[in-house]
């Protein structure tokens, strides 16, 4: 077996939507969908604009995930029609937060491969945020749950979620090293508290994750491919 790369990292922890399989792109034609069930009021362009101020106003509430989504399109097509959406229409928004979650689960290319690859030489973990029912199903439809020491679901991922997460695997914060999609939740945070993190950005990505300046971010690395983990990690 190759050396380690990197043998100060105990423990690799990974995001779970569109790191491990994807996620963004069924938000995406859910979002498609609903826009054409507004279009007696409003174009794709508007519609998609007023349904992400109304997840921003409720995220704080709803938190991530389907289920919020769905609520979210609801108050969104009450409030563009004056309060004039039918039942019907409100029906086909349901069901479209209905099969968003009940999307067949599809891993990433080498996913599997890969995590049995470090399982032997590094404690893996998940942590991801989400619904905590949604992001379980999706786990346990992966077949991925045994290569995990833990699994950790944040309704939110900042500095003092990764804090808190270091503290209970009981290593230092330069034992840990993140994998994930996002520059705005697995790596900023990460960076911030001292360990490391690894960017495999994903071709969709939401528009609350985007980072505007990425000017002052800490070193990190950034890979085109989930296999390309092995390739950084060992010698």
């Amino acid at each position: 077996m190759s050396d380690l790369a990197k043998p100060h990292i105990k423990v690799i922890g990974f995001d779970a939507d569109d790191t491990l399989w994807l996620n963004e792109v069924h938000y995406r034609h859910a979002e498609t969908q609903f826009c054409k069930l507004m279009e007696p009021w409003l174009t794709e362009r508007e519609a998609k604009k007023e349904l992400f101020r109304a997840e921003m106003e409720t995220l704080h509430l709803y938190g991530f995930g389907a289920k919020g989504f769905n609520l979210s399109m609801i108050t969104t097509a009450v409030r563009i029609s004056n309060g004039q959406v039918t039942a019907e229409t409100i029906d086909s928004i349901v069901e479209l937060g209905l099969e968003l979650i009940q999307q067949p689960l599809e891993l990433l290319d080498n996913v599997e491969k890969v995590l049995d690859r470090l399982s032997d030489d590094f404690r893996l973990i998940v942590a991801t945020k989400g619904d905590l029912l949604d992001q379980e199903r999706k786990l346990q439809n992966s077949n991925l749950e045994n290569y995990f020491h833990h699994i950790e679901i944040m309704s939110d991922k900042h500095e003092a979620s990764y804090r808190k997460l270091v503290r209970h695997l009981d290593i230092k914060p330069a034992e840990f090293l993140m994998v994930g999609n996002s520059l705005k939740s697995d790596v900023i945070p990460v960076l911030d508290i001292g360990a490391e993190a690894i960017h495999i950005p994903y071709h969709i990505d939401w528009e609350h994750e985007h980072v505007a300046d990425t000017s002052k971010i800490l070193p990190y690395t950034t890979l085109d491919h989930f296999h390309d983990l092995i390739e950084v990690l060992y010698v």
